[in-house]
């Protein structure tokens, strides 16, 4: 009776020693009974936008023809004589330009699970 006493006693300071030993990293930590369930939380970002700015042609340059008619003068009562022979005046259109906005996705929206905080303070569940 009294060897087996002694060897109970013996392996419970073995299992309390095995026990101290896999809990060494652990100072006075509360490990609940059940995982938790709901650690995490569904995190949903919204799409992102940025507005543009850029200068786009509206109208090409061009270059217009306009005639000019030959021009005449009297001289003197019987003579009529051409001052100014008929010709082509060109006119120089430039282009025409404009800033234009538009708005572009700079990423779409996503969701995420985020850790939640601890509900308790004093055992941190």
């Amino acid at each position: 009776m009294l060897r087996t006493s002694i060897s109970l006693a013996i392996a419970a300071i073995a299992s309390a020693a095995l026990v101290s030993t896999a809990s060494a990293g652990c100072y006075n930590c509360y490990a609940p009974p059940q995982p938790c369930v709901t650690c995490y939380q569904v995190q949903t970002v919204p799409p992102q936008y940025r507005t543009v700015q850029e200068t786009v042609m509206v109208s090409r340059g061009s270059v217009v023809a306009h005639r000019t008619p030959a021009q005449y003068r009297t001289i003197m009562v019987p003579k009529t004589v051409m001052v100014a022979p008929e010709g082509v005046a060109y006119e120089r259109i430039p282009p025409q330009y404009a800033t234009r906005e538009r708005v572009e996705m700079v990423s779409p929206g996503y969701s995420y699970y985020a850790p939640v905080a601890p509900r308790c303070a004093s055992c941190g569940y």
